[in-house]
């Protein structure tokens, strides 16, 4: 199979991917065309259909199809002009191999995060966690198994675990040096902030939003997730749930990134930092490996407002 990481500006390419997104366009002159993101497992490829004829078969998004197309560079991006398209049939190609996936073991992740939710000493919190992301086995395996994102950071199976493991680890790390956190709201926070994502998001290999997604958003899904895990449990401490409803209430840090409220506690305001910082670490990871400009800097990068500047090597 040819991936998408290998492919260079020049190739011609016979191959199946996955149809991650058909836009149907008109252009300057009138002419329908069709914009797509095609996709297999080791990322994402821009692709148009500027002739719409009798070699391009119908097909929707979500479509695995089988494209033949030749490799340009537009605007310092590679582009795929495709000449042929059609719906691939089954067995002719391996699923698995279309959708991206975190580099780490799923199992692994998973095991990681039970052992770090059984490190918390508050019996109601731990409670909380178990109930939520453990207990319930539908919200384990979707927790296992989403995205943190459609298109930006994480967005990838995988990639929502991946992403709370390593928001809670930098947590963890930073709240052992400043004073007045507490461990256990902290990790509950980290673990918790984007709990709401595996309803907001449909399961991969989709590229869309729920209706309780468009309509809500992960915060809010969080928040109600919580209040309902915590209704259940006796006596857990409404001062406690307020604690880290705050956290995930506030954990994009500011109005303007859709945060209801500001973070107000020491956790909340660490949380907000471990979590941007992964966030647009991560995003500069997946540029550079995936950015085709030659040289040390990448082309300018829309979603983060600059270029950004590849490592050197000493």
């Amino acid at each position: 199979m040819q991936y998408i990481k290998e492919i260079r500006e020049g190739d011609r390419v016979i191959e199946h991917y996955l149809c991650k997104r058909k836009e149907t366009r008109e252009s300057k002159a009138g002419k329908t065309f069709y914009s797509l993101k095609l996709q297999d497992k080791t990322g994402m490829i821009d692709a148009k259909v500027w002739d719409i004829h009798t070699d391009i078969g119908a097909f929707e998004e979500g479509d695995i199809v089988k494209i033949d197309g030749n490799v340009v560079l537009y605007q310092n991006e590679l582009q795929m002009k495709v000449l042929k398209l059609r719906k691939s049939r089954e067995g002719e190609c391996t699923p698995s191999e279309l959708i991206p996936s975190s580099t780490r073991d799923l199992n692994e992740m998973f095991d990681e995060l039970v052992a770090l939710i059984h490190s918390v000493e508050n019996p109601y919190v731990k409670t909380l966690l178990e109930n939520i992301m453990i207990k319930n086995e539908a919200q384990a395996k979707a927790l296992k198994t989403h995205s943190a994102a459609l298109h930006m950071h994480h967005g990838y199976m995988g990639g929502l675990i991946e992403h709370t493991l390593s928001v809670a680890d930098i947590c963890v790390t930073l709240g052992r040096k400043y004073k007045y956190v507490n461990r256990d709201i902290l990790i509950a926070g980290a673990l918790l902030h984007d709990i709401g994502k595996i309803y907001e998001l449909a399961p991969m290999p989709s590229s869309e939003y729920t209706d309780d997604g468009q309509m809500l958003g992960h915060i809010i899904i969080g928040i109600e997730m919580i209040a309902e895990e915590v209704a259940k449990i006796p006596n857990f401490p409404r001062e406690l749930s307020s604690l880290i409803k705050h956290c995930i209430i506030s954990h994009h840090g500011e109005y303007e990134y859709g945060s209801p409220k500001l973070p107000s506690t020491a956790e909340a305001f660490i949380l907000h930092f471990a979590d941007n910082i992964d966030a647009k670490l991560t995003s500069f990871a997946e540029i550079i490996e995936k950015d085709a400009t030659p040289g040390l800097w990448t082309n300018f990068q829309k979603a983060l407002g600059r270029y950004i500047r590849r490592p050197s090597e000493f």
